[in-house]
């Protein structure tokens, strides 16, 4: 790999392994040609386990009202091929990748296939070396274009505005929120915020922008609250079955 410390700087995390990020970058095709070199395979499997669990979570929030048919074609939607070696190639990933010289004579620094699995490699690599919150936040930070483009979704998920208008059903006030704190280094950032109403707080919710943070403290609030109601109209339902 010819200058790991500007392609975490590209990828804007660094890793306290570096050898991780060698492994995510080795094409099998190496391995081929010297039998004692770790290729990325195995980071590829897990690093598409953790981006299929970190977009399911999203898209489980941003969409409250989809059933499990709806989610799993949006999230094939957003994770395939054509996708993650898109974004492979705007992280500019392609010079530094490590394959045989036949892989590489045959265009395989920009075919489609070897991105997208470099890039879930690299997931898989942030995720041991940094953990899943880490992992969450880079890629929730490169898929969001994609996110906001999804049909429906800034009409489906606004938890801020469902729950001011949740609240002043209930009374004029409406929500507050307070950030918390803000951990991490400048490109690892994560905050988090409280939301409160009527000086009584509610949930608090952690993101890689005060907003995200905001906007999750939001939707826990809100499903609190909706819980609380089902919960009081289920006990209001068995007293009145009682007394009839």
């Amino acid at each position: 790999m010819s200058n790991p410390k500007e392609l975490q700087t590209k990828l804007g995390y660094h890793f306290k392994n570096a050898s991780l990020l060698n492994i995510a970058l080795t094409h099998p095709s190496v391995a081929q040609e010297k039998k004692q070199i770790e290729h990325n395979q195995r980071l590829e499997f897990l690093g598409d386990a953790v981006i299929q669990l970190v977009l399911s979570h999203e898209l489980f929030k941003r969409f409250p009202t989809y059933n499990e048919g709806l989610l799993t074609k949006t999230r094939a939607r957003l994770v395939n091929r054509r996708t993650l070696a898109e974004i492979s190639r705007q992280l500019g990933l392609g010079p530094y990748l490590i394959m045989s010289k036949g892989e590489e004579s045959h265009g395989g620094r920009d075919r489609t296939s070897i991105l997208a699995d470099a890039f879930e490699a690299i997931i898989g690599a942030i995720y041991l070396d940094g953990g899943l919150q880490a992992a969450s936040n880079f890629i929730l930070q490169h898929f969001a274009k994609y996110l906001d483009e999804l049909p429906g979704t800034p009409s489906s998920w606004n938890p801020k505005g469902e729950l001011q208008e949740y609240l002043q059903a209930k009374s004029q006030e409406p929500p507050v929120y307070k950030l918390l704190s803000v951990r991490g280094p400048d490109h690892d950032r994560e905050f988090e915020c409280m939301v409160l109403h009527q000086g009584i707080p509610l949930a608090t919710g952690k993101g890689k922008s005060k907003k995200a943070a905001e906007a999750e403290a939001a939707y826990l609030a809100l499903k609190k609250l909706r819980s609380a109601d089902s919960e009081t109209e289920s006990a209001h339902a068995e007293k009145n079955k009682k007394q009839t």
